[in-house]
């Protein structure tokens, strides 16, 4: 039995759908070839637990969060959990309800020690983190402490300024004599200065008569170094007649017509052999314009149904 193309193409919608279908509950945490079991956790605020929210083991994803119910009679809200199968709970085990910095809510397992193993559909028992605002509030007081704290030994301090002002009155009275000192320190530093620039002086003298001892050396030095020049100059010189020595046999080569590259320069095989593609081309476009339908029709058309069309399409000229 021969299966059309409309029967395929609907088959493979349909595989398409279910494959996507299984894809994004995949990417939501549900694992469809996995055996879990369902367990319930009680909690007064699950502030903002959302379905599909992850459960952890010891930092290990070892299930979801499948549904989340609000029990207003009670005011509380009952979370259910599908957790995988090999894990083994017990009546001491709590569920935390935690966070990490950037909001995203989960529930982690602490076992504790097994006395008797729950079974499926047990209730747990629950826990909330404290959160960062918990963790503020409980270390506040310390803090507030020491502040006071400082703020006391701040006040003595300054107690403690106002009676002995009297020893700054004599500290400031010593910051008076500091210009006559500075101004007699000044006044030798200038008698010192003198002597340097003297002998400064008497050291660029010694320096003149060396570079005048000096000057038969560097132009010595000058002429060797127009020597060196030259040498390289006619170093550069030969390797530019080699490269046009070999510029020039290559083009020997090409104009000899035994390579490729002569061919083809001199040939015209190749540009017959485009126009010959270029044609095959146009007649490709003008089938495509008049027969549409050979190329847009769903899967493609076979070639024996394009013939059949245009025999049809060569009589119906042949009648016109």
């Amino acid at each position: 039995m021969k299966i059309s193309k409309e029967v395929r193409v609907g088959l493979f919608m349909v595989l398409s759908l279910v494959l996507l279908y299984l894809g994004f509950n995949y990417l939501k945490g549900i694992d469809f070839f996995s055996s879990r079991k369902k367990y319930y956790a009680v909690y007064d605020n699950v502030d903002q637990l959302m379905p599909s929210n992850q459960v952890f083991l010891s930092g290990v994803s070892v299930g979801r969060v499948s549904r989340i119910q609000i029990d207003q009679v009670k005011r509380r809200v009952i979370v259910e959990m599908e957790i995988d199968s090999y894990v083994r709970l017990g009546d001491s085990t709590v569920a935390i309800l935690n966070g990490d910095f950037l909001g995203t809510k989960f529930i982690q397992l602490n076992i504790g020690r097994i006395r008797r193993e729950l079974k499926a559909k047990d209730t747990l028992r629950s826990d909330v983190a404290k959160g960062i605002t918990d963790f503020l509030a409980e270390n506040a007081a310390p803090v507030t402490d020491n502040l006071q704290s400082t703020l006391r030994k701040l006040n003595t301090i300054l107690d403690n300024l106002g009676r002995n002002s009297y020893k700054l009155d004599s500290i400031f009275d010593g910051f008076k004599q500091t210009p006559a000192l500075l101004n007699s320190t000044i006044v030798n530093a200038n008698h010192k200065m003198d002597s340097v620039s003297a002998t400064l002086s008497a050291l660029s003298r010694s320096l003149r008569g060396t570079l005048s001892e000096l000057r038969p050396t560097l132009t010595n030095l000058k002429v060797f170094s127009d020597s060196l020049k030259a040498v390289e100059v006619s170093k550069t010189l030969k390797n530019i007649e080699g490269t046009l020595a070999k510029l020039n046999e290559s083009l020997s080569r090409l104009s000899k017509g035994d390579n490729t590259m002569s061919k083809l320069i001199t040939e015209d095989t190749l540009y017959v052999n485009l126009n010959k593609l270029l044609v095959s081309l146009d007649s490709l476009a003008n089938h495509l314009n008049e027969n549409p339908k050979h190329f847009m029709a769903p899967l493609g058309k076979s070639r024996n149904k394009i013939q059949r069309d245009l025999e049809r399409q060569r009589k119906q000229d042949a009648k016109k």
